[in-house]
């Protein structure tokens, strides 16, 4: 692939149910299928020069999905725990999530805290994982992490700025995205990201997660490069 300019990929997983479907397939196939996706286009990123990569793979309302899904999913990703991410991270690429870890069972936790400090080290590329994560939450946890810190006379009112507010979210080390991609032809943000994306240039795929390859990564990121970004400038 092409390098780009581009430093964040944002990504919104969509369509592993339907790509099940469509193949007359129990649903479980399709988030296999979905997970071992997340493994190709980490190494297409890698391969285009893009330095951070944020995968939706788990919203706080996914919990409200039937209880059979759900306790597919945790299965799935504590297999994808345990094996697939040491191939990411052999390649050079750092592991870091986001999201509201207290909702997953604590060896989830645990595998997550092991991957993280096995990774720390690695400089290639970034891959922020979103579990469990909401960003209306994220927000308001920023709030109120902000109020305490004026409360405890550690900023005052008028100093709480914009960056400052930035360092209080979860994605506090990582540059807003360039990109946002939805995948199977929803249009939503679907409370993903929603202050990180504000000058964030979007594009949704007909495609479904499982489907979406190498190709058309290249596709958007030359779209991308050809956009004039004015950030509200004219």
């Amino acid at each position: 692939m092409e390098k780009t300019n581009c430093k964040h990929i944002a990504i919104i997983m969509d369509g592993n149910r339907r790509w099940a479907k469509k193949r007359g397939l129990p649903q479980d196939f399709g988030h296999k299928k979905g997970a071992e996706n997340v493994v190709n286009i980490t190494r297409a990123m890698k391969e285009s020069g893009v330095k951070y990569l944020t995968l939706y793979a788990f919203s706080t309302e996914n919990w409200q999905r039937s209880k059979e899904e759900v306790h597919t999913l945790m299965q799935l990703l504590r297999e994808y725990l345990d094996k697939e991410f040491k191939e990411i991270m052999d390649n050079n690429v750092r592991i870091i999530f986001i999201g509201e870890r207290d909702m997953l069972s604590a060896d989830i936790q645990q595998k997550m805290a092991d991957i993280e400090s096995k990774s720390a080290q690695n400089q290639d590329l970034t891959l922020c994982i979103a579990l469990s994560y909401g960003s209306r939450q994220e927000i308001l946890s920023a709030v109120k992490k902000a109020t305490q810190m004026v409360l405890d006379k550690k900023i005052g009112i008028n100093d709480l700025s914009q960056e400052t507010f930035s360092s209080l979210l979860y994605t506090a080390d990582i540059p807003d995205p360039d990109i946002l991609i939805r995948t199977s032809g929803e249009q939503r943000i679907s409370n993903y990201l929603l202050w990180q994306i504000a000058y964030t240039e979007l594009f949704f795929t007909e495609t479904l997660w499982p489907d979406f390859g190498k190709e058309e990564l290249q596709n958007i990121i030359e779209k991308f490069t050809n956009r004039e970004r004015r950030y509200g400038k004219g």
